[in-house]
């Protein structure tokens, strides 16, 4: 199959589209923060993931905060941004529809396991223009050993009334922010009752419920860097690192010490 040359700003990658003879392909992107990849879709579905550095994965409904311990899968279809949020070794892995292992899905976090980190490690070296019996096997493996992978239940709903969107996503890029809901109001031009009524109808929650999960997904990487958990409260905007940590176990059910722990 021919070459398929995908830009991303002003670099080029070349990649190969997964088909059935060659299920699985990949690309590796080592990108700096800030960079964006425009929203966009294919009919494979991808795994994204980076071996180091934090991405943020957008789609028109949701938005994930990314580091190297966990990846989002994106079925066939579906449109959606890459934001690196911090420096990155971006590497995508591309699955031909058919061969999916979670049909019908939009999306899930996955919780990567060692094993996959080697697999896509090992695929990269691999010449993608010369299939080999070695490229063929080590994609079996990584089919075998996605369902395998815990789910994890990280996600951040993202509305479509363009003046939540725009709230949402500035917070999402500030999550230590601390404007009031009122406050938001007066900006968006609108009653904070009609913003409350929104949050609700569009995702079934408050805007203090949206809040906490924004904030809890920017968490996850500032602690498994090994951040103290005071300065992962001050920098998320939470009053004391005891309401941060009440927070997190009240989501988690149980503290950041010990979900890490056992994540490694």
């Amino acid at each position: 199959m021919p070459i398929k040359v995908v830009t991303h700003t002003d670099k080029y990658v070349e990649h190969r589209d997964p088909t059935e003879a060659r299920p699985v392909t990949m690309i590796a992107r080592d990108l700096d923060s800030a960079r964006i990849l425009q929203p966009h879709r294919h009919d494979y579905a991808q795994l994204t993931l980076a071996l180091d550095g934090v991405i943020r994965v957008s789609t028109v409904d949701s938005s994930w905060i990314v580091p190297p311990q966990r990846a989002v899968w994106i079925g066939a279809n579906i449109e959606h941004a890459v934001t690196v949020v911090e420096t990155a070794r971006l590497r995508p892995v591309f699955v031909t529809a058919t061969r999916d292992p979670f049909p019908g899905e939009k999306c899930r976090v996955l919780e990567l396991s060692p094993l996959l980190r080697e697999l896509v490690a090992a695929l990269e070296q691999q010449d993608p223009a010369t299939p080999s019996e070695r490229s063929r096997l080590i994609a079996e493996l990584i089919l075998d050993e996605l369902p395998r992978l815990a789910t994890l239940p990280i996600r951040v709903p993202m509305p479509f009334d363009k003046r939540l969107k725009s709230m949402c996503n500035t917070l999402l890029a500030e999550p230590a922010n601390t404007q009031t809901l009122g406050e938001w109001a007066q900006r968006a031009g609108a009653s904070e009752r009609t913003l409350a009524r929104l949050f609700e109808k569009e995702l079934g929650m408050s805007f203090g419920q949206w809040r906490q999960q924004a904030r809890l997904a920017h968490a996850a990487p500032l602690i498994a860097r090994g951040m103290p958990l005071s300065q992962v409260a001050d920098q998320l905007g939470y009053a004391s690192q005891s309401a941060f940590t009440a927070m997190f176990r009240k989501t988690f059910g149980c503290p950041p010490s010990a979900f890490f722990n056992t994540r490694n």
